[in-house]
């Protein structure tokens, strides 16, 4: 798992893209750095705006492109959400719980801690992780 604010070398993300069957090219680099190490739930659209700024000459097929591939290899995670075509990333590929804020579509991370469960599922039933997001408004 990687952690927010991580603190990895463009080496260390090299081997981690190696590691995981992903060619590790300058522009997947920066791109995974940014994604697991700077943003926070950013969507695709926030990290091609971060790209034009900081890369030379990308296109936003490399960047949709890359995304997926993070995705498909599980580094990231995508969450889609009914009310929007948007996809917002996630490094944490934990499960863990959300809030979205319906009004600004901020994803915030919600401490465990915090959150009391008790499900009683049929004994057929057999998890395999969840997504549970808490939907509403962040009030100022």
């Amino acid at each position: 798992m990687i952690t927010k604010n991580c603190v990895l070398t463009n080496q260390e993300i090299e081997d981690l893209l190696v590691k995981n069957g992903v060619p590790a090219t300058l522009q997947r680099i920066a791109i995974c750095k940014y994604v697991v190490c700077e943003a926070n739930h950013p969507t695709a659209e926030q990290v091609f705006d971060w790209a034009k700024n900081n890369l030379q000459k990308i296109s936003q097929a490399t960047v949709y492109n890359t995304l997926g591939t993070l995705t498909e290899v599980g580094l990231i995670r995508a969450f889609r959400f009914p009310h929007s075509d948007k996809v917002v990333y996630d490094c944490n590929t934990q499960d863990h719980f959300h809030f979205f804020d319906e009004k600004t579509g901020q994803l915030v991370d919600v401490d465990s801690s915090s959150v009391k469960l008790n499900i009683d599922l049929p004994q057929n039933y057999k998890v395999h992780g969840f997504d549970l997001v808490f939907k509403g408004e962040i009030k100022n």
